[in-house]
Order: structure tokens, then C-alpha cells, then sequence
């Protein structure tokens, strides 16, 4: 069977610290993973390498292949990441929209990386492709609001709009960092039913990192945890039981299942640098 993602004794170091410790990994086409994990476990970190962001500890040697193609090994991202990242869909946090622009654009942006450089410097979209975009729109429920400039939408529409980003980039596999943290329950709720509804009708493999264990739960049958940049569980969602989450957790396993806190606006000014990088 082909792998979707494969990672190979993958290790990252910040100023001495080892964010990740020779991390090995491997999903399946089709799979949606939740990565859980305390703050500061490796679960972001994990993700910006998956999607080229991050390079690796060059010395460890380790590697990363997304469908069968190496986006980096031994600390050096592939010379053609661009292109390869055309297949992978990042859904951030605070979303990255830009918020002086319409929603259409922001999700035309997902094209970027598969468009000649003259039509990405000018900002210059066909019929065809604004026609992608409202489909994408109308697919994530926010059809409507298409024309509003994104600082005008709530958390939760925000980043059913990164979603539609994703789907306009035709991307492969869609990793998401914590893309439920600043949103109310019921905007949390929205934007998992859409991942997971990508997941099932389109086959998109999905890699979610969350806080809300009750959440990994329910929409993902399979759990990765991460403790101290190591792989502590990898298994059934269904198998995590309350004495695993004290041992990956420690202390804080006793508020994993609150509901996510109110949504908090946090928008860029000008291009972030997570679109370009996601888009390069």
C-alpha cells in the first residue's frame, strides 16, 4: 500500500532543547490522525517539518516523504519544495487570511503555488478559477460571504475559509495545527465536521493537531501522542484511557476535556508569512 506520510527518525533541536527525538511515523492514504500531545510536546514542530517549513537536525539524518515524494533528509528540504508542497494543505492556528482582502481571494491564494510567477505577482485569476473558489466556498458552508473582506468574519467562518483554501489548492493531504484552539464549541464543531467530511467523501488524508482529547474521539479514529518530542501512544482513539492521558499529560490530564475557550481575533496585517511559506 502506498504511504501517505512517512516520517523517519525525525529529530529537531532549538537552542539545546530536543523538540523532536528521532520521531518515526507512517499513515495510511485516507487516514485522519489526531496529534495530541501537552504544550511544547513537538505537535506544531512535527507538522511545519511534515509540510517543508522546518528542517530537521542535519546530523540525526532523518527524513520525511509525503506520497512517496522526499520533501527533506538529514536537515535539507528538497530543492523543489514548491512544487511538492503544491500537494499539501496547512491549516494554521489563527488561520492566515489577510484581512483586508475578500474571502474569494484569500482562498484563491491556493492557487498560488501552481501558477506562474507573472500571474502570482499580479494577483490575476480566470473565470474558471474564481469558479473553483465559490465551489470551495459553498463546500465549507460560507458561500455567502464570499465578497466580505475576511476581518469581518467570525473565528470559526475564518477558518472554514483556510479550508477552502486547501480544497482550491487540490491538495493531497491536509495538515492542520490546532485549528479548533481559539474558536467557541460551536465553531470547533463546524470546522471538524468539515475536515472530517473532506476526510470521508474525498479521501484527503488528514493530520489534526488538538488539545481537546474528547474531540480527537470523535473524529479521528486514530490517535498519535506526543511527550517530550516522543512518540508516547500511537493507536485507536478509542484505546486512550484515562490512565495513558496521565502518563502523556501528567498534571494537566485532569482539563482535557473542557470545551475550547472563546474565539479570539488575531489577524495579519499584510501577506503572513505562513501563506507565502505554505504557497512557495
Amino acid at each position: 500500500m502506498t504511504v501517505a506520510v512517512e516520517v523517519e527518525r525525525l529529530s529537531k533541536s532549538f537552542v539545546g532543547r530536543k523538540a523532536l527525538d528521532a520521531v518515526s511515523l507512517s499513515v495510511a492514504p485516507g487516514e485522519m490522525v489526531a496529534l495530541i500531545g501537552a504544550s511544547g510536546s513537538g505537535k506544531s514542530t512535527l507538522l511545519r517539518h511534515m509540510a517543508g517549513l522546518l528542517p530537521g537536525d542535519r546530523e540525526a539524518g532523518g527524513a520525511i516523504r509525503i506520497g512517496g515524494n522526499l520533501i527533506q533528509e538529514r536537515g535539507r528540504i528538497a530543492r523543489d519544495i514548491r512544487r511538492r508542497r503544491a500537494g499539501i494543505g496547512f491549516i494554521f492556528q489563527q488561520f492566515n487570511l489577510v484581512g483586508r482582502l475578500c474571502v474569494e481571494t484569500n482562498v484563491l491564494v491556493g492557487l498560488l503555488s501552481r501558477m506562474p510567477v507573472w500571474r502570482s505577482l499580479t494577483g490575476w485569476f480566470s473565470r474558471e478559477e474564481r469558479a473553483l473558489a465559490q465551489q470551495a466556498l459553498a463546500r465549507v458552508g460560507i458561500a455567502e460571504h464570499t465578497t466580505r473582506r475576511a476581518s469581518t468574519l467570525s473565528g470559526g467562518q475564518q477558518q472554514r475559509a483556510a479550508i477552502a483554501r486547501a480544497l482550491v489548492q487540490r491538495a493531497g493531504i491536509i495538515l492542520a495545527d490546532e485549528p479548533i484552539a481559539s474558536l467557541d464549541p460551536e465553531s470547533s464543531r463546524k470546522v471538524m465536521e468539515t475536515l472530517a467530511d473532506i476526510n470521508r467523501r474525498d479521501g484527503i488524508t488528514v493530520i489534526v493537531s488538538l488539545h481537546q482529547v474528547d474531540i480527537a474521539r470523535r473524529y479521528c479514529p486514530r490517535t498519535v501522542a506526543l511527550k517530550d518530542g516522543v512518540v508516547a501512544f500511537d493507536g485507536p482513539a478509542a484505546a486512550l484511557t484515562d490512565d495513558t492521558l496521565r502518563q502523556i499529560y501528567g498534571s494537566e490530564a485532569d482539563q482535557l476535556h473542557e470545551p475550547p475557550g472563546a474565539a479570539v481575533e488575531m489577524l495579519p496585517r499584510r501577506w503572513p508569512v505562513g501563506v507565502l511559506a505554505a504557497s512557495a
